[in-house]
């Protein structure tokens, strides 16, 4: 997260349903409901790889990655990691390349520092009329004062969920294209968002939806929480449905200023620039925790058991959205 933010969350929570693992592979129990008229009512979806989520998020939060800094050799070790991992989910590539780089500023010897952004793309079995973006910026604040800030929470939670996504779409391809992105140089900017919506590789009129992922990796009180209903009301109903039969305590919030108690987390993050381009966005976060932007936000403190519920709640969110896009977009079009 690029803000130093401090939350005071006002707790609200729902029901919780059981899941359980069978070796690596989660097996999740989800009501579907009036999501996919085709769909039975309740059924087990093998949402992704348990064991290799929390692999991924382990290697892009190891020392050896530097803090991810962007245009730094730890950083492009990510972006390396992130390219592999990409490939062997079977996305496509964008354009004939999975990296879109942009210029951020001139170093000290006068030379051009670039961030780059890592993209890949899910066909939908309906077309590429219509598209959700989901983004996660993988880069953090790298090192000072000879320690290195990992980040496991901020963002290699996002940026391993995202990966994770990749696995389950590819294998269950979703109606509607999904554009996957690894964005840059968040931290300090949103550099890279911004970079993205100024020049997206898909039309910018196709993409309906922005689902963000930044900070998922711990919650004391088992909440996540999803901003951006109040900006865009007619997406409480697909939150509501999704939070109705979450394995974890979904909840809206973080998305108005001058609620008690309760920050706006509106510019907060990657979903800020697709805001201002009038583009909707959930963005799927957690509160502040003791180890922000410290050196101690490792994987070690991250809560294994939230975050693999939390992954598995935004994969049954980006179903439910993709099952009604058209009905999305045209409330879009409509506001």
């Amino acid at each position: 997260m690029c803000d130093d933010r401090r939350r005071a969350a006002a707790r609200r929570g729902v029901t919780v349903r059981g899941w359980s693992t069978t070796g690596g592979l989660l097996l999740v129990l989800v009501s579907v409901g009036c999501g996919d008229p085709q769909a039975p009512a309740a059924t087990i979806t093998a949402a992704f790889e348990r064991d290799q989520l929390l692999a991924d998020v382990r290697v892009l939060s190891a020392d050896d990655m530097e803090g991810r800094l962007v245009a730094s050799p730890g950083g492009a070790k990510a972006r390396a990691y992130i390219l592999e991992r990409f490939a062997a989910a079977g996305l496509e590539p964008i354009d004939g390349t999975f990296e879109f780089p942009f210029a951020i500023d001139a170093a000290a010897d006068g030379t051009l520092r670039r961030g780059v952004n890592v993209v890949g793309r899910i066909p939908g079995t309906r077309g590429a009329a219509r598209a959700i973006v989901v983004t996660a910026h993988y880069d953090h604040i790298g090192v000072r004062n000879g320690e290195v800030y990992n980040g496991a929470d901020d963002n290699a939670s996002g940026t391993a969920a995202l990966l994770a996504i990749a696995q389950h779409f590819r294998a269950h391809q979703p109606a509607h294209t999904f554009v996957l992105a690894a964005l840059d140089a968040e931290e300090g900017g949103l550099r890279g968002a911004r970079a993205f919506v100024a020049s997206p590789p898909v039309p910018r009129e196709a993409i309906v939806l922005n689902i963000n992922l930044d900070m998922i990796g711990r919650d004391p009180d088992d909440i996540l929480y999803a901003a951006g209903p109040s900006h865009y009301p007619f997406l409480v109903p697909y939150i509501e449905r999704v939070a109705a039969d979450a394995p974890i305590k979904l909840v809206m919030g973080h998305d108005a200023p001058g609620r008690a108690g309760m920050d706006d987390w509106t510019s907060s993050s990657d979903h800020f620039p697709f805001h201002e381009a009038g583009i909707p966005f959930i963005y799927f976060g957690v509160e502040d925790f003791p180890h922000h932007h410290k050196p101690t936000d490792d994987y070690e403190t991250l809560t294994h058991d939230f975050y693999v519920r939390a992954v598995t709640t935004i994969i049954e969110a980006l179903r439910v959205f993709d099952a009604d896009l058209e009905a999305i977009d045209r409330a879009r079009q409509a506001r």
